[in-house]
């Protein structure tokens, strides 16, 4: 029996209109797709057990690993979108897989770091929102 598995490898994080591949990515996240449950019970429960109903869709959010440098492409367009004045933009962020699949949606950045050990290389995390729904295409 062969496996349907895959690794990784050349899946692609692009960002903005027109649409930019982020530099070196060294591992993503993508969608964490999550549904909230809300607490329906009542005095009549039955047996006293808790109620649920389900409620809203979250699209979650999506991260990346990268490595880092202050004076490179990636570092140049996370400033940007860190310095834009007033509300972050929502933008397109599709995650693109080798296979041809790919993940849809809009998101805004929410969260960008980076760590400069001693004796090893500089590396960055960028965290986005993603806001309505995503999608997966399969192809």
């Amino acid at each position: 029996m062969s496996t349907d598995a895959d690794i990784g490898y050349c899946t692609l994080f692009k960002s903005g209109s027109p649409l930019v591949t982020f530099a070196e990515v060294t591992g993503l996240t993508p969608p964490s797709i999550a549904r909230d449950s809300v607490d329906a019970s009542h005095e009549e429960s039955p047996e006293a057990w808790r109620e649920f109903i389900p409620g809203m869709k979250d699209g979650g959010e999506v991260s990346f690993e990268f490595n880092s440098n202050p004076n490179g492409p990636s570092a140049a367009v996370l400033a940007a979108e860190r310095d834009l004045e007033g509300q972050a933009e929502v933008l397109p962020r599709p995650i693109l897989f080798r296979s041809g699949a790919y993940w849809s949606f809009n998101a805004f950045l929410t969260g960008w770091e980076t760590d400069a050990p001693l004796d090893d290389k500089m590396t960055g995390t960028a965290t986005f929102k993603i806001t309505g729904k995503p999608s997966l295409v399969q192809v």
